[in-house]
């Protein structure tokens, strides 16, 4: 991901970061970030997102030197790709296709599915599956992809993170409930049809909007990846993430 400047209230308005939704699909909650209504349709106040932004930007690079992993979360159409890249080049964990229920507070679960997903990995690479049938290999090859596809990016996390960045967090309702009931903070991109008040640490803005989601995000990834440039921690999640001799024992019984 190129270095980016300090975003700005013009970069938001040629993003498109200040629409808002229609009248009729608003929450009340959101209305101290709403500047105006125009052509029915919410106006976002930029002064207020940039500030929320700073602020947040301060929020992840604390995380980071603290050497809390980070899980962003984003599963709808404009958010996946914007939210794989930026955690990957970042090297924080990501869910960019399907929150599956328990993914935080079922870990033992998950870590179940992922060793599932290695053996069949294991299995086809090492010609295992020589004896299978045609078809018996077919459905083992579609496990595989399903379950790659879901799990690629927390395939590494042993742990709850430090903190969620969530894109559309009415969206994301899942996660956001199984964060706040293990008491991880998050941070979220929050549309005017949201409520803000689950979420720690709000970002006001048009969530529908590449240009906008991509912004944001990726201004919020460049302080992750600055602060472990100066820490030196650049690409070392899995050294900041990795489990205790006491926790890869327990992981290991299951």
């Amino acid at each position: 991901m190129e270095t980016q400047q300090e975003v700005t209230i013009k970069d938001l308005l040629e993003a498109g970061s200040h629409f808002g939704h229609q009248k009729r699909r608003w929450n009340p909650k959101m209305k101290r970030f709403i500047f105006d209504v125009r052509h029915n349709l919410y106006i976002i106040d930029l002064a207020k997102t940039l500030e929320q932004l700073r602020s947040c930007m301060k929020v992840v690079e604390e995380t980071t030197s603290q050497r809390k992993s980070i899980l962003f979360v984003g599963t709808k159409k404009q958010a996946k790709a914007v939210i794989r890249d930026c955690a990957e080049s970042s090297g924080e964990f990501y869910v960019c296709e399907r929150w599956l229920g328990g993914m935080l507070t079922n870990m033992k679960t998950i870590r179940a599915s992922i060793k599932t997903l290695e053996k069949i990995e294991k299995k086809l690479a090492s010609g295992g599956g020589e004896g299978l049938k045609k078809k018996e290999l077919s459905l083992l090859a579609k496990e595989q992809v399903k379950l790659e596809r879901n799990l690629s990016g927390i395939r590494a996390m042993r742990k709850k993170p430090g903190l969620l960045i969530v894109v559309d967090p009415g969206n994301e309702h899942i996660a956001v409930a199984e964060a706040k009931k293990l008491g991880i903070p998050v941070m979220a991109l929050v549309d005017t049809n949201c409520n803000p008040d689950p979420i720690d640490y709000v970002i006001p803005c048009n969530d529908d909007a590449l240009k906008s989601v991509k912004l944001i995000v990726q201004a919020l990834t460049q302080k992750i990846i600055d602060k472990k440039n100066e820490m030196n921690i650049s690409g070392e999640k899995e050294e900041a993430t990795a489990p205790s001799k006491e926790e890869k024992e327990k992981l290991e019984e299951k």
